[in-house]
């Protein structure tokens, strides 16, 4: 699935290969997939696509957004499998939940195994989407303080007492983490997944805040994770160092075994000698 990192690949390259191109026709999928989410019937999505010119990117949390200009913004989010580009002449996938023929040949596919919304809104309306509306502060925003973030773990705690990876993965408390980035950071934070908020004291506070940013911060920086591609179809450069190659082998920090345990709905791949 795609994360924080991997959506701000994805509007930036977008603004450089396909802002300003004209739609020459836009299709909704040939593959019928009960978790691809659209609001638009095919006639409907083709109708409104074409003749629309790409305008400037931008992306929240799980969430890209493409203004098809004048009047409309395709949205794409909590999606996994492939947004990709390709050049006039190049193969197309032959199944696929979107595509978008430009009047220059080249064309903007997109496909999932899992889920994703691929939806088109009027201007303005996507912002009344479930999960974008009044979604939280996302760690790429400068109000994503440690103050901020030290009054969403009290808010959480004075609800229901939650974990360190409930903190990150569960009801897009902090957007645009998931499941895999969680693991790094929990590592650079020295805790356990099942570490409870309400025993964060300061130290804890400040480690986990910090290793939120430099992990994000570093998986941007390398255009996203190894096991996710970009617009063109190339990995990632971050390579996670705890994942599933990670259990049996010894921990970077301190050579003990990685172990994996499920907890909430998932994998989680730690160190029992460093996280706590």
């Amino acid at each position: 699935m795609f994360e924080l990192p991997e959506f701000v690949t994805l509007a930036r390259q977008v603004n450089a290969t396909l802002k300003g191109k004209v739609v020459a026709r836009g299709n909704l999928g040939n593959t019928p997939h009960k978790f691809v989410w659209y609001n638009r019937s095919p006639e409907e999505f083709e109708q409104l696509t074409t003749g629309k010119r790409v305008g400037e990117a931008t992306n929240r949390g799980k969430w890209l957004f493409v203004p098809f200009e004048p009047g409309y913004v395709l949205l794409l989010g909590e999606c996994g499998g492939k947004v990709l580009y390709h050049q006039p002449g190049a193969a197309l996938p032959q199944k696929y939940h979107l595509i978008i023929a430009f009047e220059d040949g080249s064309h903007l596919s997109a496909t999932t195994q899992m889920w994703g919304a691929m939806e088109l809104y009027e201007q303005g309306q996507e912002q009344t989407r479930q999960y974008v509306k009044d979604m939280k502060i996302t760690p790429s925003e400068p109000e994503f303080t440690f103050e901020y973030f030290c009054g969403l773990i009290d808010a959480l705690i004075a609800e229901k007492n939650r974990s360190a990876k409930a903190l990150l993965t569960q009801d897009q408390s902090i957007p645009g983490l998931g499941n895999a980035i969680a693991q790094d950071i929990l590592f650079r934070a020295r805790l356990h997944p099942r570490h409870a908020l309400s025993a964060l004291d300061a130290d804890h506070r400040r480690a986990l805040y910090a290793a939120i940013l430099d992990t994000i911060t570093e998986v941007m920086a390398q255009g996203g994770r190894y096991d996710e591609v970009d617009l063109y179809g190339n990995p990632g450069g971050y390579i996670r160092v705890m994942d599933s190659t990670a259990v049996g082998r010894p921990c970077p920090a301190c050579g003990g075994k990685v172990e994996k345990l499920q907890y909430l709905g998932g994998a989680c791949y730690v160190c029992p000698n460093c996280q706590h």
